[in-house]
């Protein structure tokens, strides 16, 4: 009895530390992404070209809802989907009574199922589904003590199905920490505009969905180094552009977003 009484003693601590570190994790990334003054100002300039009023929009990995408050401004409808259940009731609480904004609080993928959400109660931020992303960012200096401490069972949605229960969105941004490949194979036909976060250090995850879009549609691509939101190539590149540019961003490390939209029609075809 002494022995179990100190284990369930043991499971109440970490319980309970988890929990703080939950929500101190919550409040960080509260604090990251809607404390920097004017921020949300530039984020929605930014959006400006993509998003126009009354446009349909997904918002994969919406977590503290940064993009929603830079995104209702354009006059946007919204579909938030976020699995983190801390974030999804902040989202809640924050955009429940929007009639703009549709909250769907499930993970997003290849096929709809289920799957192991692994959550980072210190670093919400990098919670994911991939277990091998986690691997590839596990040496890399900027993830030096996360910890993935928590795993927790998830329902998966596809693009498809959202599509089909939503509509077709005009713009979509996926930020889903190494498992944005796995989501655009859950789509099966072209999006007019969208992004996707990419990490220097997995260079090979960003080619493979420039391939996967190319796939799917005549994209066209550019991109913007980490949290700067600014088009870094006056000119769009297509694929093999695009691809090319992903080597050099990979020795110059850091990450950004990625961005595709589709080109428009040759004035002879």
């Amino acid at each position: 009895m002494p022995d179990l009484a100190r284990t369930a003693t043991a499971g109440r601590a970490m319980s309970a530390r988890l929990r703080l570190e939950q929500r101190l994790g919550l409040l960080r990334s509260v604090l990251m992404y809607h404390g920097i003054p004017f921020r949300r100002r530039h984020l929605t300039r930014f959006y400006a070209q993509f998003i126009r009023p009354d446009d349909l929009c997904f918002d994969i990995g919406a977590h503290v809802g940064s993009r929603l408050r830079a995104w209702l401004p354009l006059g946007a409808r919204i579909v938030a989907v976020e699995p983190q259940p801390s974030c999804a009731a902040l989202l809640r609480r924050w955009f429940g009574g929007d009639s703009r904004v549709a909250l769907v609080e499930r993970a997003v993928g290849a096929r709809p199922g289920t799957a192991e959400l692994l959550v980072s109660p210190r670093t919400p931020t990098v919670t994911t589904l991939s277990q091998d992303w986690i691997a590839a960012v596990g040496g890399d200096r900027a993830f030096a003590g996360v910890r993935w401490e928590e795993r927790r069972p998830v329902t998966v949605t596809t693009l498809d199905e959202l599509i089909a229960r939503h509509g077709g969105p005009a713009f979509c941004k996926i930020d889903v920490e190494g498992y944005e490949l796995e989501v655009l194979r859950g789509l099966s036909r072209p999006i007019p505009a969208l992004s996707f976060e990419y990490l220097s250090i997995c260079p090979g995850r960003a080619r493979a969905c420039v391939a996967r879009l190319a796939e799917l549609g005549r994209y066209e691509f550019n991109w913007s180094a980490g949290e700067s939101h600014r088009l870094r190539s006056d000119g769009w590149l297509d694929a093999d552009g695009m691809l090319a540019r992903i080597e050099m961003l990979g020795s110059a490390g850091g990450s950004g977003d990625i961005y595709a939209r589709l080109r428009a029609p040759a004035a002879d075809e």
